[in-house]
């Protein structure tokens, strides 16, 4: 197995009393896009500071290429930045912001001007050269952001929640650019982000993070379809939690309101929840043939313009979410149907499963 392109090591970051990263334990492969996603507070942009220099850790050891870092001040450590803000300095044109970086590192001028102009025709700005930050969009800006993080050729690209600040066209474009940038050059990158689809859609390997620890750490499919808790079946879109019995091989919902078939039970045994995904239910006519159906309501029905989203009710209470496809067979409000759950897609988590660390 080859040396770990970034390597952390049983990392800690206190504030005061609180625990802002416990144990830390990460490898991130050469040429790998690597995104470490959860909420607010859970520790990843102080993470993200840490790799970058910009804190210190109190306690383990961060390395590169096999070679120690821990101590090494930002500007010897070959990372790349490109921050949420875009942080362009506004009395530079576009080609002085990008080829600051390469001054500041004493690339000869000849060498500099060949940089920037390749690394701007990679980001599809050549032609704005001359122009400065107030004359462009915010999907250009942080074009010149991406443009200036890659143009002294570092070992590791950092990004701390680029897109946040874009409208969700350009966030989508921009995704698009990234993701096609760092597999063109071969980059090593570490993405910081809140949001799950982008996380999913961008990342050979997601670390999910929660109250300072890496929770669980895998490839989209792994995270998306295997969450192994509670906490990351919900935070990557598992909108339907059905608490579940598990005794005697066989899985009861809620309070007696049916057996649940599920692929396998994985030693399961007591209180649990089974987790679905609104695309992963579906809806038909009360007559219908088909396992694990639930009798239900329509109670809200929203168009999406590509499908439907309802939100249908059991006579006990339980509530569950579908998104449906537009057709024929699509149900009005107050409609009873059958709420169908796929036992291959159910994911069955114990209650008060431990989080499990990533590495």
């Amino acid at each position: 197995m080859s040396e770990p392109r970034l390597a952390l090591r049983k990392v800690c970051k206190n504030w005061g009393r609180l625990a802002a990263l416990r144990d830390i334990d990460l490898a991130v492969e050469p040429g790998k896009f690597v995104s470490l996603l959860g909420p607010s507070g859970c520790g990843k942009t102080t993470l993200l500071r840490l790799i970058t220099g910009q804190l210190a850790a109190d306690s383990g050891r961060l390395m590169v290429d096999g070679q120690d870092i821990t101590d090494l001040p930002t500007h010897r450590r070959n990372m790349g930045m490109v921050f949420q803000s875009f942080a362009l300095f506004p009395h530079l044109s576009v080609a002085g912001n990008v080829a600051f970086a390469l001054k500041v590192r004493g690339v000869p001028a000849a060498e500099s001007r060949a940089r920037v102009e390749e690394a701007l025709a990679m980001v599809h700005l050549a032609t704005y050269r001359d122009a400065y930050p107030r004359e462009l969009s915010g999907g250009q800006q942080q074009r010149v952001g991406l443009a200036r993080a890659i143009v002294y050729r570092p070992a590791i690209l950092l990004l701390d929640e680029p897109l946040s600040n874009l409208d969700a066209s350009l966030r989508e474009e921009m995704r698009i650019e990234i993701s096609q940038i760092t597999r063109r050059l071969g980059i090593t990158s570490i993405y910081v982000t809140h949001d799950q689809r982008e996380a999913l859609a961008l990342s050979d390997m997601i670390a999910v993070m929660n109250q300072g620890r890496i929770v669980q750490f895998g490839t989209p499919e792994d995270i998306y379809r295997r969450p192994a808790s509670a906490f990351v079946a919900g935070f990557v879109g598992y909108t339907n939690a059905v608490p579940i019995m598990v005794a005697g091989g066989r899985a009861t919902i809620g309070e007696g309101i049916g057996i649940l078939r599920a692929s396998a039970l994985n030693g399961i045994a007591g209180a649990a929840t089974a987790f679905l995904h609104a695309s992963d239910v579906t809806l038909s006519e009360i007559g219908a043939d088909a396992p694990n159906r639930l009798v239900c309501r329509v109670m809200e029905r929203a168009f999406m313009g590509d499908h439907i989203e309802y939100v249908v009710e059991h006579e006990a209470g339980l509530q569950l979410r579908a998104h449906m496809p537009i057709g024929p067979s699509s149900f009005e409000r107050g409609a009873s149907v059958f709420a169908v759950l796929p036992d291959d897609k159910l994911v069955l988590v114990p209650q008060g499963a431990a989080p499990q660390d990533g590495a």
